[in-house]
């Protein structure tokens, strides 16, 4: 599925070769693992893959709000196409000569009565004809939708679960900066040619993405709203390829692990590429440092949900109140006994809400404790 090759810029701004047939940091090549997935993608879009795992009673409600939005859309169309129908057959009969209620001759109106009658119908005119192109195609959509698939159909085939899949995709912005052109003479040249923008291996491109990037899969946005809430102006989801995330984990192909944090785009040059979220950033050390950094919010948000789930999440505030205060005394936590007396202090406030706080810890984040730490 991969597009026609184009040629890449060269000279001062491109800070990395080919020559290796190795992509720059933070870009490596897809395992082969993921060719179940990535063959069904486009090499048009980026797509950035997530794990949701707020509770499935959680997603029902989320998921029941477009569900009565669209019913109410298609109620409000029906009693308008009630209203208004016979109005309408009224008028066709009257363009095709039966005199009615709707017949009128200039010549027996004032002007007055004239522009009266031309801006009453040109307002219904103009009301049914936005109405039928800007809102009703958001129930067709939703229910019946073929490109890209449609929430109804994602929702039969998948269900509510604990952890689902959410793909984004990327709108319009990749593709057009995809195939932008630059003069050569930006590039180092002075051929006065243009050449196609490479947004991997010309530096100041992939400055951007990566920021577009680091962005969609920031933990403040995957861990916090729920997927089907990240769709914005920049990323939208893609429900064909949620079916097809989650038939390939049901019938164990791919983990469900592999889309924990997953982005992949195309190259022409180095096939299909994922991103590495822990390179992302400035230096070697800041980027390993934010890395770490994601990680243990990842560990954070999923103990939050899973104390959510058994109904619990108040002992989630009383820990992060326990934590805080400590680390504020002085001394902080920085001494092994007083971590291992605080982690005890703990255990006993979860212990006495009936929730043994390291059993959850394990079933849920799968660590003995936070990364790094």
């Amino acid at each position: 599925m991969a597009t026609k090759r184009a040629g890449k810029a060269s000279g001062a701004r491109k800070s990395d070769t080919i020559s290796n047939n190795e992509p720059p940091v933070p870009f490596k090549k897809a395992p082969d693992s993921l060719e179940p997935f990535f063959d069904q993608l486009s090499a048009r879009h980026i797509y950035i893959a997530h794990i949701d795992s707020k509770p499935a009673s959680f997603k029902r409600k989320i998921f029941s709000v477009p569900v009565l939005m669209n019913i109410g859309v298609v109620l409000l169309f029906a009693l308008r196409v009630w209203y208004i129908g016979p109005y309408y057959y009224l008028l066709l009969q009257s363009a095709l000569g039966t005199a009615n209620a709707t017949t009128f001759l200039a010549k027996d109106l004032s002007w007055n009565q004239l522009i009266s009658v031309i801006f009453r119908r040109g307002f219904t005119f103009m009301l049914d004809l936005t109405l039928c192109v800007f809102v009703w195609p958001w129930p067709i959509e939703f229910c019946f939708g073929t490109t890209h698939g449609n929430p109804v159909g994602w929702r039969m085939q998948v269900g509510f679960r604990d952890k689902e899949i959410y793909v984004r995709r990327s709108r319009s912005w990749y593709s057009s900066t995809k195939n932008s052109t630059i003069s050569e003479d930006a590039a180092g040249s002075n051929s006065g040619a243009t050449t196609k923008m490479d947004l991997v291996n010309d530096e100041d491109a992939r400055r951007l993405l990566v920021a577009h990037i680091s962005q969609a899969t920031s933990p403040l946005l995957t861990q916090q709203k729920t997927g089907y809430l990240t769709m914005d102006g920049n990323w939208d989801l893609d429900w064909n390829l949620m079916v097809l995330a989650t038939h390939l984990v049901d019938k164990k192909e791919l983990a469900l692990e592999a889309f924990t944090s997953l982005t992949l785009l195309h190259h022409d040059d180095y096939g299909w590429l994922t991103v590495d979220l822990r390179s992302l950033g400035g230096g070697v050390g800041s980027s390993a440092s934010s890395g770490d950094d994601d990680i243990r919010r990842r560990q954070v948000f999923a103990f939050r949900d899973a104390l959510a789930t058994i109904g619990k999440e108040d002992l989630f505030f009383r820990w992060i109140e326990i934590i805080q205060f400590e680390a504020t005394r002085p001394g902080g936590l920085g001494d092994a006994e007083r971590q291992a007396i605080v982690a005890k202090e703990v255990r006993d406030v979860f212990q006495e809400n009936g929730v043994d706080f390291d059993q959850l810890w394990a079933d849920s984040v799968g660590t003995e404790g936070l990364h790094g730490m």
